[in-house]
């Protein structure tokens, strides 16, 4: 028998938190007296598409901390962070942005809806991302709407994006480009990981290492990225490849070549699962992805 291929074993891997992440988007994505025209450009960006990492990230983490990955609260923050990193990609894909074509394997948002109704989209999600967490009863919800603000913010993602586009001062080399990963890329997976262990109501100490494990993670994931991006497909991707190379993008890649940034990956890789050392086997999804993703093909 031919061993599957490491993307298929993640895929099998984030399967079953994809599902459920989908149901739950259909029922909490779009709500009553939307504009027909928003709620199917809504749709197009969040449902039918991705490997859904972060809400993952959230059911893993609420289970590695020993609480419920299932409770309503775990299930609204997964939704709730996958509103936001959706958002993120609509506004990304922009012609302002990195003016790309392809995402996911189908026209980006404003080829398909127009750059207008993209925009819209995109903050109607993010907006939305609030409101799902807001809609809870629980108290513990104010505390998850705060960590997805910082995650994805004017400190957190936000920052990485002007960084990214030159539209701030970044050092040089790779202090620079791990300003733009950590903020860019890692803050919303740490924010992820983080989320489901507060819903998992984690003690301080393994509340940290969740927080460690989500920040190497998320740089090991953009440099991953960085590296597909110059080695893949666009059949690969479901997206444009190349594209870093001919936006004169800072990467990795072309900063300390492919063999050196592997290297890296594989070191960022080993800090993540190091972290959860203290988890015990209620960690092992997250250990088991964090070495998928390092040598993901897509």
């Amino acid at each position: 028998m031919v061993p599957k291929a490491r993307s298929d074993v993640l895929g099998g891997l984030l399967a079953p938190y994809a599902q459920a992440v989908e149901a739950d988007l259909a029922q909490w994505l779009v709500e009553p007296d939307v504009p027909a025209a928003l709620a199917e450009a809504m749709r197009y960006c969040v449902l039918g598409g991705g490997k859904r990492l972060r809400p993952a990230l959230v059911s893993m983490s609420a289970g590695a901390v020993g609480g419920d990955a299932g409770c309503e609260l775990a299930r609204r923050s997964a939704v709730a962070v996958e509103l936001v990193h959706a958002y993120s990609l609509v506004h990304d894909d922009l012609p302002a942005m990195d003016d790309d074509v392809l995402r996911r394997g189908r026209p980006t948002v404003h080829v398909q809806f127009g750059q207008a109704m993209a925009i819209l989209a995109g903050d109607a999600l993010l907006t939305r991302a609030f409101g799902v967490l807001a809609e809870s009863d629980e108290a513990l919800a104010a505390a998850l709407a705060r960590e997805l603000s910082a995650a994805a913010g004017p400190a957190g993602m936000i920052a990485g994006q002007v960084a990214d586009m030159d539209l701030c001062p970044v050092p040089g080399g790779l202090e620079g480009l791990r300003y733009i990963h950590a903020r860019k890329t890692a803050a919303l997976i740490r924010g992820a990981c983080r989320m489901g262990a507060l819903c998992g109501r984690a003690e301080r100490k393994a509340l940290e290492a969740i927080s460690t494990f989500g920040h190497s993670l998320g740089l090991a994931f953009q440099l991953a990225d960085d590296l597909l991006d110059v080695t893949a497909t666009a059949e690969d991707l479901g997206k444009t490849a190349g594209k870093d190379a001919s936006h004169g993008k800072r990467t990795h890649a072309a900063l300390i070549g492919l063999e050196a940034s592997g290297r890296l990956g594989q070191e960022l890789t080993a800090s993540a699962i190091a972290a959860l050392d203290g988890l015990g086997p209620a960690a092992d999804d997250l250990r088991t992805l964090a070495k998928l993703l390092a040598d993901r093909t897509r």
